[in-house]
């Protein structure tokens, strides 16, 4: 017998994230975290027959925004709420050529450059840290962007507005709140991982420049749209394919009391429930994320050490909403065939969607190569076997 939806995607994402049991399991797909690669987009276009003018929503991840179209097609459940750059900063990219090959170089506001080689246009690296051979003098000195910059919030009260007000969907902020990671992004990972040892003081210090950055960012982003959104996306990867990235000691000491000092300054400002990102392996760190004030984690890396879904679900099911590990990214969904990939997706909800606190995406993006045969098949599926 074929099922019915009952309930708005507001709705139906609402009682998933207050633990409680909608018509069906929400879907998600769109944003910086549980998006679809440029290259991937185009061939689902094709495959569907769809016809849309692909714009890049994030250039690092070279990740497309889908087309309403698409969206309407997989039944996905939120739209997203994004600002821009503040009006002071020209970004862009530039293409330049090094060792006879074309490269499309962007520098962002941090002063970090990012990288894409024009014959293996996948996603952007890292090809300068501007902070490498900094001291702790240094850090004073270094222009750091401003996060309360009222420019990168025209137009985005307007934005969540119309969406509330014209369309039936949940409403998610993009992601932010990257206190952590933009540090070995300034610093390099590898001088990064040796401060934390060597030069804890420097650690403390560029982590409260970003604090810094990222309180006065939500003050004002909240400010507008505070009362419109019901999910503020935030995050830093904190695990690896086995277990924590660095020290659960250090991350308590020192990453920890700022990630907390972030959430709670959000949960001061606006009702909506804090989703933060972190892939790998982090189980052991859940309980530190929930003291923090997280409500939702993402992606669940299912493929990762102690990530096994059942567990993870009897253990704080309670008490966290699980949004993604709807498939295995790193083997199934990328090298199955249909049918397996349809199979890994309902024996996945069968696992996180009792009770309710569960939203389905991918494990993050769906990357370029993926084919559109497993794409359909992978939303067709949770929609599928997602109703309760």
């Amino acid at each position: 017998m074929a099922h019915r939806e009952t309930m708005t995607s507001r709705q139906r994402v609402l009682k998933a994230l207050h633990h409680e049991t909608p018509d069906r399991v929400p879907i998600d797909l769109g944003g910086f975290q549980t998006g679809i690669h440029r290259g991937a987009y185009v061939q689902l276009l094709d495959y569907l027959g769809m016809r849309d003018e692909v714009t890049i929503l994030d250039p690092v991840q070279q990740l497309a925004r889908p087309c309403e179209e698409l969206l309407e097609q997989f039944h996905v459940d939120i739209r997203y709420v994004i600002a821009h750059g503040p009006e002071s900063f020209h970004g862009g990219i530039e293409q330049n050529t090094r060792e006879g090959r074309l490269w499309h170089d962007l520098k962002d506001e941090f002063g970090v450059v990012w990288s894409m080689p024009d014959d293996q246009p996948l996603y952007m690296d890292i090809s300068h840290h501007p902070l490498a051979g900094a001291t702790l003098a240094d850090l004073a000195d270094y222009p750091f962007p401003k996060g309360d910059d009222p420019t990168r919030f025209t137009g985005l009260r307007e934005q969540a507005q119309m969406l509330r007000r014209e369309t039936p969907y949940a409403l998610s902020t993009g992601i932010g709140g990257v206190v952590y990671e933009i540090c070995w992004y300034l610093r390099g990972l590898e001088r990064w991982f040796m401060d934390m040892i060597e030069n804890p003081a420097f650690c403390e210090a560029l982590l409260d420049r970003t604090l810094a950055f990222w309180l006065g960012y939500y003050t004002e982003f909240l400010r507008e749209v505070g009362d419109l959104v019901d999910v503020v996306m935030i995050g830093d990867d904190i695990g690896c394919q086995s277990g924590p990235l660095f020290s659960p000691e250090f991350y308590r000491r020192v990453v920890k009391p700022r990630q907390k000092r972030l959430v709670q300054h959000i949960k001061s400002l606006t009702p909506a429930k804090i989703w933060y990102h972190t892939c790998g392996s982090v189980r052991q760190l859940i309980p530190d994320l929930l003291d923090n004030g997280i409500d939702i984690l993402n992606p669940i890396q299912i493929s990762a050490a102690d990530m096994d879904p059942r567990d993870l679900k009897a253990a704080f099911g309670h008490k966290l909403v699980f949004w993604g590990g709807g498939i295995d990214t790193q083997k199934v969904l990328s090298f199955a065939g249909p049918e397996e990939v349809r199979e890994h997706v309902r024996r996945n909800l069968e696992a996180f969607k009792p009770g309710g606190g569960y939203v389905f995406n991918s494990v993050h993006n769906i990357q370029a190569g993926v084919p559109p045969e497993n794409i359909t098949a992978l939303f067709a599926a949770a929609h599928t076997h997602g109703f309760y």
